[in-house]
């Protein structure tokens, strides 16, 4: 079922992101939604770039970093391309982040913002980040943590799709764990029937930078050919 908004229904989701269950000693939840500027950048880009009814296709990341999405409540968008890539004013302050620019080349390759979110939403199987030690984690580097969100996660993802999201399909960004945690705990309960698995743009980045223009043409073809499967 199409919601009514999918802005509006994604804009009510994140910015009432709760963590209640339990967590491996040591980890705390980063929730960059509590910040006020978050939630107002959040409705923005709901009301700018996810208006309409019309299904889109769900872009899976790991869990939000201190520096992209964990600064702007926006997955693989660090402050410099809030304002400057997406054109929404904000306060948020941030260094520049490898993944965001990756991402934000895809996006100018597909077409540029109002192209791409008009057929792809961005978030994180982990809407919420973790910070072990005072340094962000990635969920899927600790067993416990593993085992204590997979009820989050299954639940959040349920909840964006009620939003929404084409049901039977999605791409989720990254090879390895996250690959290996996606078939094993995601992809039975969802029913997804396709899952397209990218590197990811951190590991394009940091460790194939002189390919970086060939995976920017691979994410594209990958995208264009899941929104458009027939």
């Amino acid at each position: 079922m199409v919601s009514e908004s999918f802005g509006s229904s994604i804009e009510r989701f994140l910015t009432s992101l709760r963590y209640d269950g339990p967590l491996p000693d040591g980890v705390e939840v980063l929730n960059p939604y509590a910040n006020p500027e978050v939630g107002r950048v959040v409705r923005e880009m709901a009301a700018r770039y996810y208006s309409g009814s019309h299904p889109r296709i769900g872009m899976w990341g790991i869990n939000p970093g201190r520096f992209g999405a964990g600064v702007t409540g926006l997955s693989f968008t660090d402050p410099w391309a809030v304002t400057n890539h997406l054109g929404i004013t904000s306060s948020l302050v941030g260094r520049r982040e490898l993944s965001a620019e990756f991402i934000a080349m895809v996006i100018d390759a597909y077409g540029g913002p109002s192209t791409f979110y008009h057929d792809v939403y961005m978030c994180a199987l982990s809407p919420l980040g973790f910070i072990k030690n005072g340094v962000n984690i990635n969920f899927y580097d600790d067993p416990a943590l593993i085992r204590d969100i997979v009820p989050f996660v299954r639940t959040s993802l349920a909840a964006q799709h009620s939003a929404g999201l084409i049901a039977d399909r999605c791409i989720v960004l990254g090879t390895g764990k996250l690959k290996a945690f996606t078939e094993r705990e995601v992809r039975p309960g969802m029913g997804y029937r396709t899952i397209e698995y990218l590197e990811h743009p951190r590991f394009i980045m940091q460790y194939r930078r002189t390919q970086v223009q060939w995976y920017v043409e691979k994410y594209v073809d990958v995208l264009r050919r899941t929104v458009n499967p027939f």
